[in-house]
């Protein structure tokens, strides 16, 4: 049979898409501008992107389905996005990752995956000042890391922490890299067009080179196996996407050319090089096509396409975790915005009883051949290859662990063991742990008073001040190379026992266990307080440990060293003692054991957030004891740590977020009667910086479109349909910027115009009777056309303007001049801010950056800190008593955000809040008497709540309003205002395209006929001046009064149900007691009940007796008995 009619085994292979359940749900995955998949997998864990920036990772099992709770833990990798990750071939838990923020880090995931946030790294590797693109793992050598950045192609060695290849000739930046499958070259995707075959071992790495796709956009290669072609994906000058493959034996020519489409996804290419299949998954594209690739044509045979959900990410899943009996040949992890999608490629057999060896040719295995130092000096190999047939699993042979991180070194005066010597060890000059540690040591980790390093003696411990914790194990380096069943130990003159291989599992699939850095801390710590309490005689306390030489000493309290103990295993108890310089011990409880086999990770909860804690079942108690104790056959480097907690405040929350009073709020607008129609020509030309829209307790104030610069000013009170002709306005003859009601005056009206003054203007008693062109006071000061004007909340006629001249005046209205300029701005200000105490302000400027000023103190900011990038706009809300600021923006893709930042430290947000995809800048109304967030932007339908938190995730999403038609504006009106016997928390003015209408947010309650006041506290009086202006320009600072809500002659929930409680308290005492003086029998009469009370009872019996029928007769009376004789005989 020729070969072009040879049917291939694999061309029917079909995707199975598993039921909703079978799939990793509730997830948040935002959109990341990034040359990596945003997915990798192992054959243990998978790992992909999460939360909207993108720095923090999932880790989960590689079988994991099920929703995922937002609280589950995280590998906390980067300050950046993570642009690109991968696992080591050989060892399934090593995860490398490189980020925007240049850095490249090695992560050693826990062998029952992550149990709690993961914010360490094994080791560290920096780019400079360019951000990292791809990060690969070599096929053959073991620890040998690919990485680049920029132009830049790097090869690492993570055991020996040190950069074997660097080579920049690259013309622009390098999209892509792939190795061969022999490990001897690697093929690059460039900007500049080009596609580069590289041998880092030769003299001259870049061997050949030639033009690729002729489109800048994202292009991606991948080497197919072991043979001498490479393809590539990308987009031709018209932005079609197609696909390249070349032969290196004539690569200029290009061998096979598929164009597809002309979709702007780019194209992620898996190939399998045991099958040939080869998958095309394009970001933001619904399909997932499949092909496979031949030696000769056509090439690309194509197979049944995978049509599903918008995919943001996908990879394949190495073939030993492959369902072999159920013929899965490949396994695609599709991700999407908010689920992980297994899609197996399953070839159809009669019976998937037998193993189907035909489908499954030998596979290379996970046991490195060479090492990279190795393969660095010129030496070849191939991994051996394995079987796949589960009969054959227990021959296959698993490599050891790589010990990354820190190298073993001596603790104070504590020797090693005979037989130890490695040279790398002897020779710790070299070695340095400021290129591991990043972290504050713990206190009181000083010899004699100075911190020792590792130059000054090879035998003191390195306590460097960036480092939290001092790794202090002391196994040979070359340990697993000379004797891998043994591992010894040797502190000062005690020789801890080693573990041989007869205390090892002996299940012929277990795998040789190599601990963790932070375990074999903990194992060493444990030994030495275990040491040094024996030598202290029993006096629970190490006062010194003395050296052999008997010249230097160690003062260290146990309780201070000793953090496996329950005193000092939280990361975060140790950083507070850090920092406050103690060492004061705070008790903290045991958290629930959980069981190894465990597949999902613990979401992480604190245990007294709960509204009630279940007692432990007794049945319980002996599954536990049986947990804590540790069996004497188990190694102590393989003895689980358990987690430790540390007891916090109780706050109002569950496992699924917060639970609020406010989180059914619910938004109605009022009766038609209440709302102003026939509103014309509302401008929509109005600058991004002016919400559009400003509405008092008495007035509205609307922008008309046409010349003149019009703002039509309608009162509440006059609802119904306005007349057809001119409505009355305020003329400006110059285009308006912006314009705020004053908050103390609500007739007083300032207007910000194009010319650089401010017009204020005093609306007459009843409204605008006619258009009028004469302001009341005119306000020149700035060169330029003015941003933006803000009223203070507290002082009287204090006004704050930001112009284009790059400068914030604060004018003195009450003498019409200005009296203090801000500056520190080099672009333009999207926004101002005062602070709930009128002493502060923030902006929010297009150079990125968030600044905070103290106007009376100093005109330049007093703290920066990064904002909203872009340069489409952006607003900014003090909240919490002015302890954090809530800033609304976009982010690199044009995604509407909302972060929330610490006051007083803006270097980073608590919580950034992705939404949607949408022009309109999110104008944010915070109140806070419910510290309730509302946000919207022109031309929403829907008005998004939050409520502001002072804990983790600081931002808890509400019910959100919808309404049925599109919004131009809103204003929220003053509390005073709100009907609260409606539990009417706030009110806004809605402007659409022609109507005005009041729309009320209330709080479903049962007895709504009380006053509500854990929902009203006290509120600020923020419509009657606290201080005037000359007070605050003096510096002088005052707080608002406040005043109850509480409509006269309404009673209280909370004193109705304090009289509930004292009633039910005092009836439930004198149940009590006279129970107790009263004891009845089990027919539930009283023995000792008087004569009157007998008579009492007996005529209620007797008088329902002679109103009801009784029946006396039994149903048994009517059944046929049985003879005497018959029981006789």
């Amino acid at each position: 049979m020729a070969w072009r009619f040879k049917a291939s085994k694999y061309k029917n292979a079909a995707p199975i898409v598993p039921k909703p359940e079978a799939c990793i749900r509730d997830i948040f995955v935002g959109s990341y501008q990034t040359y990596g998949n945003n997915i990798t997998a192992s054959a243990t864990f998978m790992a992909f992107n999460v939360d909207h920036n993108g720095s923090s990772l999932a880790v989960l099992p590689i079988d994991d389905c099920g929703r995922k709770s937002k609280t589950m833990p995280l590998l906390h990798a980067h300050s950046d996005t993570v642009t690109d990750m991968d696992f080591s071939p050989f060892h399934d838990n090593i995860l490398a990752t490189g980020s925007q923020d240049c850095l490249v880090k090695i992560w050693q995931i826990p062998e029952n995956g992550l149990e709690e946030n993961l914010t360490n790294s094994e080791c560290t590797f920096s780019h400079k000042q360019r951000r990292v693109e791809t990060v690969c793992f070599h096929p053959v050598a073991d620890c040998l890391l690919t990485s680049t950045s920029f132009t830049t192609l790097t090869l690492w060695d993570i055991l020996a922490e040190r950069e074997l290849f660097s080579n920049a000739d690259h013309c622009d930046v390098i999209q892509s890299v792939s190795w061969k499958k022999d490990g001897i070259l690697l093929a690059t995707s460039c900007k500049d067009k080009q596609v580069r075959v590289v041998d880092p071992r030769a003299s001259v790495p870049i061997s050949q080179s030639a033009n690729s796709h002729q489109s800048i956009k994202d292009s991606r290669i991948v080497w197919l196996g072991d043979s001498n072609r490479i393809l590539t994906t990308g987009f031709d000058s018209g932005r079609q996407r197609e696909v390249y493959i070349r032969d290196l034996r004539n690569f200029e020519e290009i061998e096979k050319s598929l164009v597809l489409d002309s979709s702007t996804g780019v194209l992620i290419p898996l190939y399998d090089p045991d099958t040939g299949m080869l998958f095309l998954a394009g970001k933001g594209d619904t399909t997932i096509a499949y092909m496979e690739v031949t030696d000769k044509e056509p090439y690309l045979v194509e197979g049944i396409r995978h049509n599903g959900d918008q995919t943001k990410g996908a990879c394949l899943v190495p073939k030993r975790a492959l369902a072999v009996m159920q013929a899965e040949v490949n396994r695609v992890l599709q991700l999407t915005s908010s689920s992980v999608i297994p899609i197996m490629y399953q070839v159809p057999r009669k019976s998937y009883r037998d193993f189907h060896g035909d489908l499954f040719p030998e596979t290379a295995g996970n046991v490195a051949p060479i090492s990279a130092s190795q393969w660095s000096s010129g030496i070849n190999a191939e991994v051996a290859r394995v079987s796949l047939d589960p009969a054959k699993r227990h021959l296959v042979e698993t490599g050891s662990q790589p010990r990354l991180g820190p190298k073993p070194f001596t603790p104070p005066k504590l020797n090693f063991g005979v037989g130890s010597g490695d040279a790398e060890l002897k020779i710790t000059t070299d070695f340095s742990f400021d290129k591991v540690f990043s972290v504050p040591s713990v206190p009181a980790a000083e010899v004699n008073g100075a911190v020792a390093t590792r130059e000054e003696n090879s035998n003191d411990v390195h306590t460097d001040d960036s480092a939290p914790e001092t790794y202090t194990e002391t196994f040979p380096v070359d340990c697993q190379e000379s004797d891998k069943n043994e591992v010894c130990a040797v502190v000062g003159d005690q020789d801890i026992s080693p573990t041989t291989e007869d205390e090892l599992p002996s299940s012929p699939n277990s795998k040789t266990k190599t601990p963790s850095t932070a375990e074999r801390r903990k194992v060493f710590e444990k030994r030495i307080s275990s040491m040094t309490t024996e030598q202290d005689s029993g006096s629970g306390t190490v006062e010194t440990l003395q050296s052999p030489k008997g010249d230097e000493c160690i003062e260290d309290k146990l309780e201070d060293f000793e953090r496996a103990s329950l005193q000092r295993t939280s990361i975060a108890e140790r950083r507070r003692l850090y920092e406050n310089r103690s060492v004061s011990v705070q008790e903290t409880s045991i958290a629930d054991k959980r069981s190894p086999t465990t597949l999902s990770p613990t979401p992480l909860r604190r245990r007294d957030s709960l509204k009630s804690q279940k007692p432990i079942l007794e049945e319980d108690k002996p599954q536990r004891k049986l947990t804590e104790q540790p069996t004497s056959k188990t190694p102590p480097m393989e003895r689980k740590q358990e987690p430790v907690t540390t007891p916090t405040p109780k706050r109002t929350s569950t496992v699924f977020g917060r639970v609020s009073k406010f989180r059914h709020l619910k938004g109605t607008p009022l009766h038609k009667s209440t709302h102003i129609e026939n509103i014309r020509n509302v401008s929509r030309q109005i600058s991004g910086e002016c919400d559009g829209f400003h509405a008092n307790s008495e007035r509205v104030a609307v922008p008309l479109s046409g010349p003149g610069g019009k703002i039509a000013v309608f009162e509440i009170s006059r609802t119904g349909k306005l007349p057809d002709g001119v409505i009355p306005t305020l003329v400006q003859g110059t285009n308006v910027m912006d314009f705020a009601w004053d908050p103390f005056d609500s007739s007083r009206l300032a207007v910000a115009c194009d010319d650089g003054t401010i017009r204020l203007w005093l609306v007459p008693e009843g409204g605008l009777p006619e258009p009028t062109n004469t302001p009341d006071q005119i306000l020149a000061g700035h060169s330029e056309k003015i941003y933006f004007i803000k009223f203070h909340p507290l002082a009287k006629d204090i006004l704050a303007s930001g112009s284009y001249d790059m400068t914030i005046r604060i004018w003195d209205l009450a003498t019409q001049c200005e009296k203090i300029v801000l500056l520190g701005h080099t672009d333009q200000m999207f926004c101002f801010a005062w602070s709930p105490c009128g002493a502060y302000c923030a902006t929010a400027c297009k150079d990125g950056k968030l600044r905070v000023y103290e106007p009376r103190v100093d005109v330049q900011p007093i703290r920066e800190g990064k904002g909203p990038v872009g340069s489409r706009g952006a607003r900014i809300v003090w909240a919490l008593d002015g302890q954090f600021l809530v800033v609304t923006g976009f982010d690199k893709v044009s995604e509407r955000q909302i972060q929330i930042f610490k006051a007083d430290s803006l270097n980073s947000p608590l919580n950034t809040v992705g939404l949607d995809v949408s022009p309109a800048i999110l104008i944010p109304f915070y109140d806070e008497d419910s510290s309730t967030l509302f946000v919207t932007g022109k031309g929403d339908s829907t008005i998004y709540a939050f409520e502001v938190t002072e804990e983790a995730p600081y931002l808890c999403p509400l019910s959100h309003h919808r309404c049925n038609s599109l919004h131009q504006g809103l204003s929220f009106l003053p509390k005073n205002v709100c009907d609260v016997s409606s539990v009417e928390f706030a009110r806004a003015m809605r402007l659409t395209n022609n109507t005005i209408e009041p729309l009320s947010f209330t709080v479903p309650r049962l007895k709504s006929e009380l006053f509500q006041d854990d929902l009203f506290p006290p509120t600020k009086v923020t419509w009657k001046p606290t201080m005037t202006s000359t007070e605050w320009l003096g510096g002088f600072n005052k707080t608002p009064s406040r005043l109850s809500l509480k409509p006269q002659g309404m009673e209280s929930l909370s004193e109705t149900q304090g009289c509930q409680d004292k009633q039910n308290t005092s009836s439930q005492g004198k149940t009590i007691s006279s129970l107790v003086q009263q004891p009845f029998n089990r027919l539930a009469w009283n023995a000792e009940m008087s004569d009157a009370t007998k008579e009492t009872q007996e005529q209620i019996q007797r008088a329902v007796s002679s109103r009801m029928e009784v029946n006396l007769k039994l149903e048994q009376d009517d059944m046929e008995g049985v003879d005497d004789r018959e029981w006789e005989d």
